[in-house]
């Protein structure tokens, strides 16, 4: 399943990584949401793909986002 974050839109409000610690982190660097490293496709902090064990947790944080910013397919 894959899960991608809109990373410019994001207002570091820490809900995604509060909700799913298993998927989202905070950034050292920037502050925003990212995909934890482990998950990521490419490198790119803001795609990741994670299986179907975790898709409660990442739909979760998707429609916790004040923002909507998290998509998972």
């Amino acid at each position: 399943m894959k899960v991608g974050i809109d990373r410019v839109d994001c207002t570091s409000c820490a809900v995604c990584w509060s909700v799913c610690p298993e998927v989202f982190e905070q950034n050292p660097t920037d502050s925003l949401s990212q995909i934890v490293e482990s998950f990521r496709i490419g490198g790119q902090p803001g795609l990741g793909e994670v299986g179907e064990e975790l898709r409660g947790c990442a739909t979760e944080a998707a429609e916790s986002c004040p923002v909507a910013i998290i998509h998972v397919e």
